[in-house]
């Protein structure tokens, strides 16, 4: 597994760093994984089960147009991205690994739930639902993508998201969708580099990964066209 530490970066840029991945990872023969890390500038995503009607266009952000919306083809709804919210995306071929989709969610979401948990933050999930929620809300939101039989997008984890941006897709009907954050659960003691060193280690065992390779950002990341 090659581990790409990369910051804070547009979500359009990974994205297309993600697409020129999977199809280098579907063109190997040796199993190779990557795992991306960065955080996002404020947006909101929508992805195949989302719809417009979650989004509140009454909030200034949103009927101003100074927070961007993506649809995205990725599994789940509307997610709120921001500067404190750490994005996961596993480039893994499922076929080198004889998995199916479904078993690498449920692999995905145990590392993610093993690491908090190590870190001191008892999670529960939903039946029927993939995501992880603790006392202020949801805490790991998951949304995955696969192409070429290669996983790309993957799972967003509130450790200290920007204060105020909740509420722009959060449900009146629906308390499942609100948003919490790590920084909630503990008033405040939750720090990035932590929470990243262990999903790492969790996230290489669950996926299967024999040894692991750490790089700050991507060569590709700076290339245009």
């Amino acid at each position: 597994m090659e581990v790409h530490l990369l910051g804070r970066v547009d979500f359009d840029r990974v994205a297309a760093l993600q697409d020129r991945l999977v199809d280098e990872v579907a063109a190997r023969d040796d199993g190779q994984m990557r795992l991306l890390f960065c955080e996002h500038p404020p947006l909101i995503t929508i992805g195949r089960a989302g719809t417009p009607a979650e989004i509140h266009y009454e909030v200034d952000l949103v009927r101003d147009r100074r927070i961007g919306m993506r649809w995205v083809k990725r599994g789940g709804g509307c997610v709120v991205h921001s500067p404190g919210q750490l994005a996961v995306y596993p480039i893994v071929p499922l076929g080198w690994f004889s998995t199916t989709p479904g078993e690498f969610l449920n692999r995905l979401q145990a590392a993610v739930r093993a690491a908090l948990d190590e870190l001191g933050f008892p999670t529960e999930t939903r039946a029927g639902q993939f995501g992880l929620w603790g006392r202020t809300g949801q805490l790991a939101v998951f949304g995955v993508a696969v192409r070429r039989w290669v996983t790309y997008h993957g799972v967003y984890v509130n450790v200290c998201p920007t204060p105020g941006l909740a509420g722009l897709v959060e449900s009146d009907r629906d308390a499942s969708t609100r948003m919490g954050s790590l920084a909630a659960e503990r008033r405040g003691r939750a720090k990035m580099p932590r929470v990243r060193a262990a999903l790492i280690r969790h996230l290489s065992d669950r996926l299967g990964a024999d040894r692991y390779h750490m790089h700050t950002g991507h060569p590709l990341l700076g290339e245009r066209g």
